[in-house]
């Protein structure tokens, strides 16, 4: 475990402090849209290899058209476009991309606003309500980003199968609440302290680092399924927070990636852990109640079957491991 930890060291501190935004990571694309005078819009992607936009007729609401764009702009990921009007909360843009979106707006009035966009087969369509001044009453706020928050965590396949291995891993109900509850205020505190500035947050070695806490907490079921004793089988609570920390970072990124709201910020924050939470407890619970309706029917986990799980959790975290490490040093 020591070994490990200190892996976990180097890479976050070793990576540099800018690295650009490796949509290979994040599976989400940053889009910028810019008023730049009136009735006039530049629609911007930041993230590299996004293949051409196409006919921007298909792109923007009816009654705008594009521009020549000035040398500055990149000719593949930006457009200049202009309106017959100005743009409502009614309009929407349509990008042919198949990864979800977090939309950037900066109005000619000054306000800034960012939302979130889940793909729909091959086009994500980023409706301007979303993007108009803050994210509007804090019911929709607190209700906005909950949703984000249990997204996340239930598309997050990484921060999914470390939840499994803690199950795994714990032996009696206690364990069980013991170790949640240590994952939670582990990555809860990393999140908050992240996002008010206090801890840097580099998404490639956190990344990383996420997958070398599946592939210790993997190894570590083989050990107890061998009948080994250590503090981490005697004490699994002890690894959900530790390890909990580096997938809190993990939330900040993504949370980075999504935007928080010019005021609200508290509100925000707080209801996208709750909805963290939410998508967590409900996953234990779709777990603990399988194996509990399993063992009602008479059915339980072999030893063998669940060494075999860990073998795959271990696999499946080295292979993320290697993708990921290019990331660390800005390769």
């Amino acid at each position: 475990m020591k070994v490990v930890t200190a892996a976990m060291t180097v890479l976050l501190l070793s990576a540099p402090s800018a690295a650009a935004h490796d949509t290979g990571i994040t599976s989400v694309l940053r889009v910028f849209i810019d008023e730049v005078q009136a009735r006039r819009y530049v629609v911007s992607i930041i993230d590299s290899g996004v293949p051409p936009l196409g006919d921007s007729r298909e792109l923007f609401p009816p009654g705008c058209h594009e521009l020549p764009s000035p040398h500055h702009l990149p000719a593949v990921s930006s457009l200049l476009f202009e309106c017959g009007r100005r743009l409502t909360i009614d309009d929407a843009i349509t990008l042919p991309v198949p990864l979800a979106v977090v939309a950037s707006a900066r109005w000619a009035d000054g306000s800034v606003a960012s939302a979130y966009f889940a793909a729909s087969g091959q086009h994500v369509r980023i409706r301007l309500a979303e993007l108009r001044a803050a994210a509007g009453p804090r019911g929709r706020v607190a209700l906005r980003y909950g949703r984000l928050g249990a997204q996340h965590v239930l598309t997050g396949a990484d921060h999914l199968l470390f939840v499994l291995g803690l199950l795994l891993l714990c032996r009696g109900f206690g364990a069980l609440v013991k170790t949640i509850t240590a994952f939670t205020v582990g990555h809860s505190l990393t999140l908050l302290a992240a996002v008010a500035g206090v801890v840097p947050v580099n998404r490639g070695p956190v990344e990383a680092a996420i997958a070398l806490s599946i592939m210790l907490l993997a190894r570590q079921i083989v050990i107890a399924e061998r009948g080994g004793s250590g503090l981490v089988q005697r004490a699994p609570w002890v690894v959900a927070l530790i390890f909990g920390s580096f997938h809190g970072l993990g939330f900040a990124g993504s949370l980075r990636e999504i935007g928080l709201p010019g005021s609200d910020l508290p509100l925000a924050l707080l209801f996208f852990n709750i909805g963290v939470e939410i998508g967590q407890l409900a996953f234990v619970g779709l777990v603990v109640g399988a194996r509990s309706l399993g063992a009602r029917a008479g059915w339980t986990v072999a030893p063998r079957l669940e060494r075999s799980i860990a073998y795959s959790l271990g696999v499946l975290a080295a292979v993320w491991l290697c993708d990921r490490l290019p990331a660390v040093w800005g390769a």
